[in-house]
């Protein structure tokens, strides 16, 4: 089977991959101080919880954004699986071409959610990846990404807002019934989450219109994706394992196997 990770600014996210079923998927939290050996009994832990043997993997898959890891899960890998992994970076085979001015500097993540939409989806094709930060990603029909934007993401967002104001209080990021507020903290979710729909819809449209792709599809992964979805009709998809999807279709274009 080939493991899969998702190295996030907030969590790591694992899938087991049998061709192209996933039987087993984990999250747990990224944890930048932890050794190779801490990881590695992490997924000791969930392989036992599942009842299943590691040595069932024959290949790993890392896509990461957080660079400062990558150096203690791949001991992980090779300790504890003894596989080297495959980090997804500007060296691979990707099979679609970066029209970014230095395709170096394209998010490893934000590569392995614009092979999955077009390669499920076609082209063109645009994915939000409702992360730490919110990214957009353009695909047009020939399957050649674009480019796209970075916004900061829900949370942060919603955390920079408290913590830099002296008398607006903590509270829980839901969607509230109304726009129109009638308690500061109904006001400070209805700013965020309907604020939030807004900026996508605006942006969806704008990049349409830039690319000249009237019916690009729109597809939304991340951990806030059925929240903003729920409230804008610009959204046509929904797949909360994207990036999982596309670090599978990169791993079989690089090695063959499947």
């Amino acid at each position: 089977m080939l493991l899969a990770m998702d190295i996030g600014n907030t969590n790591i996210k694992s899938a087991l991959f049998n061709g192209e079923k996933m039987p087993h998927y984990w999250r747990i939290a990224t944890d930048r101080s932890s050794t190779s050996d801490e990881y590695g009994i992490k997924m000791e832990q969930m392989f036992r919880h599942e009842h299943i043997k590691m040595p069932i993997v024959d290949g790993i898959i890392i896509s990461s954004v957080v660079p400062t890891v990558n150096y203690t899960l791949d001991h992980m890998c090779r300790d504890f699986f003894g596989i080297e992994p495959l980090f997804v970076n500007p060296g691979i085979d990707i099979g679609i071409d970066i029209k970014y001015d230095n395709p170096g500097d394209l998010g490893s993540d934000r590569i392995c959610n614009a092979i999955a939409a077009y390669t499920i989806w076609g082209g063109p094709c645009i994915s939000i990846d409702f992360g730490t930060a919110t990214s957009f990603g353009v695909v047009d029909r020939d399957g050649a990404f674009l480019g796209g934007c970075i916004c900061p993401g829900i949370r942060i967002a919603s955390e920079a807002l408290v913590t830099g104001t002296a008398k607006l209080p903590h509270y829980e990021l839901i969607k509230p019934p109304k726009v129109v507020g009638r308690s500061t903290v109904s006001n400070l979710q209805s700013g965020v989450i309907y604020g939030y729909v807004g900026q996508v819809e605006y942006l969806v449209e704008r990049m349409r219109e830039e690319v000249g792709e009237k019916a690009a599809t729109v597809i939304a992964t991340g951990g806030f994706a059925h929240l903003i979805a729920s409230e804008t009709k610009v959204i046509d998809k929904i797949d909360s394992l994207l990036t999982l999807k596309g670090l599978r279709l990169l791993y079989e274009r690089n090695t063959g196997r499947t």
